[in-house]
């Protein structure tokens, strides 16, 4: 699917990219982790077509900088950074969609389904949205096209936890048919995105290591939570999260997506302190709430299942 062979970058004497070999396949999914300057950004858009480059870079045998129209056809991208388009949302769909010949109203029912309000804002200027609003509809247009390669560049930093929740599905629907390419400067926020970890330093890889795929994308947790006295920062956290007070602020619960089970749980510890019992019960997405599949009490002190 994707081929990096020997691939070398310089900028101005400064090797950015030293020597890459990668190849990675269909329905892989693969965090890109490294520090910054590290190099994935620049191999990201080498596999874009954005950069000449030594050696060779193919999407099944295509050169996306020699074929660059047929092979971006192939790939759907969202940026870590939105660009800083004023063109009209609706405009923009538009536009998106002919250059991949999709149908329009497919990134509008994605974006909806995201949680974005799209018809509110479908005159108002890219630009000028806020910063969920312009990722929700960035996946939306990177998923609204028949991509076999998803790339993505912290593609979940700006959604709230219910957002995610979706995001993660729409991933799923899309796990047996795509390649996806996750760049992340923390590997706590993609390791349960992902079955595979291609660490990059100095422009080398210094870690390529398939990881356990066992957590479903569209996997749900039943939550609760005790603490031993109600505290307004932490009614904060667990309003954010879209849980429900059960008890004059000392008992919540909630659901949590499966793949964001390390984010809410490095949440949940900086209340260590406070909470008094906590468990998380994993449940089958493709039955009722009430089948359980497993459950697992979390590892904090003083818990109970």
């Amino acid at each position: 699917m994707i081929k990096f062979q020997n691939v070398t970058k310089t900028f101005r004497r400064t090797r950015v990219l030293d020597g890459i070999d990668l190849e990675i396949g269909l329905g892989e999914r693969v965090a890109l982790i490294g520090s910054n300057g590290a190099g994935k950004t620049t191999l990201i858009r080498c596999l874009l077509g954005e950069y000449n480059h030594a050696g060779l870079v193919t999407i099944e045998g295509r050169s996306p900088r020699a074929e660059r129209a047929a092979v971006l056809g192939m790939i759907g991208f969202v940026p870590q950074l939105p660009p800083p388009l004023k063109m009209p949302v609706g405009q923009l769909i538009d536009f998106a969609a002919s250059l991949c010949n999709s149908d329009p109203q497919r990134i509008f029912d994605l974006a909806r389904r995201l949680g974005l309000d799209v018809d509110g804002v479908v005159s108002r200027q890219f630009v000028k949205l806020s910063g969920g609003m312009k990722q929700k509809l960035l996946i939306a247009i990177a998923l609204g096209r028949d991509a076999k390669v998803l790339v993505l560049d912290e593609p979940a930093a700006n959604l709230d936890p219910e957002a995610r929740k979706i995001f993660f599905e729409l991933l799923a629907e899309r796990a047996a048919t795509a390649t996806m390419l996750i760049s992340s400067h923390r590997i706590d926020e993609v390791s349960s995105l992902v079955n595979r970890v291609i660490e990059l330093d100095m422009g080398k890889v210094v870690l390529d290591d398939r990881v356990a795929d066992d957590v479903s994308l569209s996997g749900r947790l039943d939550c609760r939570i005790a603490v031993k006295r109600p505290e307004p920062a932490f009614a904060k956290a667990m309003a954010d999260w879209n849980f429900t007070d059960r008890g004059d602020g000392i008992e919540w619960t909630g659901e949590v997506a499966g793949p964001d089970r390390l984010r809410f749980m490095g949440m949940t510890s900086r209340y260590v302190a406070l909470i008094s019992a906590i468990s998380l019960k994993e449940v089958d997405a493709k039955v009722g709430a009430g089948d359980t599949a497993s459950a697992a009490a979390a590892a904090l002190p003083g818990t109970a299942a």
